[in-house]
C-alpha cells in the first residue's frame, strides 16, 4: 500500500509541475470548482470553461460555479477564510504577497513556470514572481494608466505639456482628474524624474526597499506634483469624470468604454504629458502592472493539476484575445498582444506608448501604499517652497523607515 501511495504522490507531483502529456489519462474525470471573476467577465468565463471542457484532450470536465468577485476584493476575501475561497480566482498583482502569506496560491512547478515565462510579457512575468518562484498566471498587462482628454478643451498641440493642459483647463473652467493622492499614481511622477523604488523579499513578510524619493530628483518630482495639485482645477480622482466637469482624466483601460460614450466625437487619448522644472523637461512616468489568475492549493494533487491545465487555457492567447474584444483588456500573452484587436484599440495604443516611461510594479507590501500616498497630501498642504516640499519627502522617508516589515536602504 505504501508503494502504491508513493507512486500516486509522485505522479501527482509530476502533474502539478505542468508535465501532463505522459499521464493525461490520470487527469480524466469531473471536478467541481469555484471560480471568482469580475462581474462583467462572469458570462465569458463560463463560456471559456465550457470551451475548455469540449476541447481538452485530457478527459477533464470542470463543473464550475463562477461567482462575481472583483480582482480588487480577492485578497481581502482570502484573508477572511482561505478554505472558503475560490479554487481559481482573478486578482490584482499588488495582492500577491498577501495571497502567498495566506497560503491562498499554489507555487507553480517547473512546467507551469515555463508556460508563464515563455508566453508572457516581461512585466507580467515579474508580477507573478516572488523571489525565485512563480505563484500565478498572468491574465492581463493593462493595469497601467495614461491620459484621456476632451478635444474641445485640450488642443492636440498641448497634449504633451502639463503646464499647457492646466492652463487650458483653467481657462475653460474644467477639471483635471488625476489620483495623485494614491501611491500607485504619484510614484510615477518620481519615476519620471529618475527616481527608483526597488523592492525585494525572501519570505513575503520582511521586505527591503531601495528608494531615493527623498533626493534632488525627488524634489523635482514634488515640484511637478505641486504644479497640478495647487491649481483649483485639480481633482483627486481616476474615475470617468467627464460627465461631471473634467476635461482630462488620468486612468486606465477599465474606463475606456464609459469615457468614449461620455466624450463621443471629442474623445482624445494619449500617453502622459511632460512638465518643466528649471528649464528641464520630465515626462510623467507610471507603474505598469497586470491582473493574475491564482490557483488555490488543493488537498487532491490531481485536481490541482487539472486546475493548472484550466488556468493555462484561460490565460492562453485565444482567451486573452476574447477579453480584449469584449472588454478592451490588454493581454499579457505575447501572441495575443500582436493581434489586430489589440493594435487597433486607441486606449491600448496609448498604454503601449506610455509603457516606454513606465516601471513594472513589483511585489510591494500593503503598508507602503498607505505611507506613500501621504506624500501628495503633504505637498498639497504646503506652500510649495523647496523647504516645505523637502519636508514632505523627509516625512515619507522617516515613515517608511519606521514601518514594520520594511528595511529601507538608499
Amino acid at each position: 500500500m505504501k508503494k502504491i501511495l508513493s507512486i500516486v504522490l509522485a505522479l501527482a507531483m509530476v502533474l502539478s509541475m505542468g508535465v501532463f502529456a505522459s499521464a493525461a489519462s490520470e487527469l480524466a474525470g469531473e471536478y467541481d470548482v469555484t471560480v471568482w471573476a469580475p462581474e462583467a467577465a462572469v458570462s465569458l468565463t463560463e463560456q471559456q470553461i465550457a470551451d475548455f471542457n469540449a476541447s481538452n484532450e485530457l478527459g477533464i470536465t470542470i463543473n464550475a460555479t463562477v461567482e462575481p468577485v472583483s480582482e480588487a476584493d480577492a485578497a481581502s476575501n482570502m484573508d477572511t477564510d482561505v478554505s472558503a475561497g475560490a479554487d481559481l480566482f482573478f486578482f490584482a498583482q499588488d495582492q500577491l504577497s498577501r495571497m502567498i502569506k495566506d497560503g491562498a496560491v499554489t507555487k507553480l512547478g517547473q512546467g507551469a513556470a515555463a508556460f508563464v515565462t515563455e508566453n508572457n510579457s516581461a512585466g507580467s512575468v515579474l508580477a507573478a514572481q516572488s523571489g525565485e518562484d512563480y505563484y500565478a498566471y498572468p491574465l492581463t498587462a493593462d493595469n497601467g494608466y495614461f491620459m484621456y482628454y476632451d478635444k474641445s478643451v485640450i488642443p492636440e498641440e498641448d497634449v504633451d505639456s502639463l503646464e499647457a493642459i492646466i492652463a487650458d483647463c483653467e481657462a475653460a473652467g474644467k477639471n483635471f482628474s488625476y489620483e495623485l493622492e494614491n501611491a500607485w499614481y504619484n510614484a510615477g511622477v518620481f519615476f519620471g524624474t529618475g527616481c527608483h523604488s526597488d523592492w525585494s523579499t525572501e519570505d513575503n513578510t520582511n521586505f527591503t526597499l531601495d528608494d531615493d524619493f527623498n533626493s534632488e530628483n525627488g524634489l523635482i518630482a514634488a515640484k511637478g506634483i505641486y504644479k497640478l495639485v495647487s491649481s483649483p482645477i485639480y481633482v483627486n480622482s481616476s474615475n470617468a469624470d467627464f460627465a461631471s466637469g473634467s476635461a482630462v482624466v488620468v486612468t486606465g483601460t477599465w474606463n475606456y468604454a464609459t469615457i468614449l460614450e461620455q466624450l463621443g466625437d471629442n474623445f482624445g487619448v494619449a500617453d502622459l504629458p511632460s512638465f518643466e522644472v528649471d528649464g528641464q523637461s520630465y515626462h510623467l512616468g507610471s507603474y505598469n502592472g497586470c491582473k493574475l489568475l491564482g490557483v488555490k492549493p488543493q488537498e487532491d494533487a490531481v485536481k490541482g493539476a487539472a486546475l493548472n491545465q484550466l488556468a493555462q487555457y484561460l490565460t492562453g492567447a485565444e482567451c486573452q484575445i476574447a477579453r480584449t474584444v469584449e472588454f478592451g483588456w490588454g493581454p499579457s500573452n505575447n501572441e495575443a498582444a500582436a493581434d489586430e484587436s489589440v493594435t487597433s484599440n486607441p486606449a491600448l495604443t496609448a498604454l503601449a506608448e506610455q509603457s516606454a516611461f513606465s516601471v513594472p510594479q513589483p511585489n510591494i507590501p500593503g503598508p507602503w501604499w498607505d505611507i506613500a500616498k501621504v506624500i501628495t497630501t503633504d505637498i498639497k498642504a504646503s506652500d510649495g517652497s523647496d523647504a516645505a516640499l523637502q519636508a514632505a519627502l523627509q516625512k515619507y522617508e522617516d515613515s517608511v523607515g519606521a514601518a514594520s516589515g520594511i528595511t529601507l536602504v538608499k
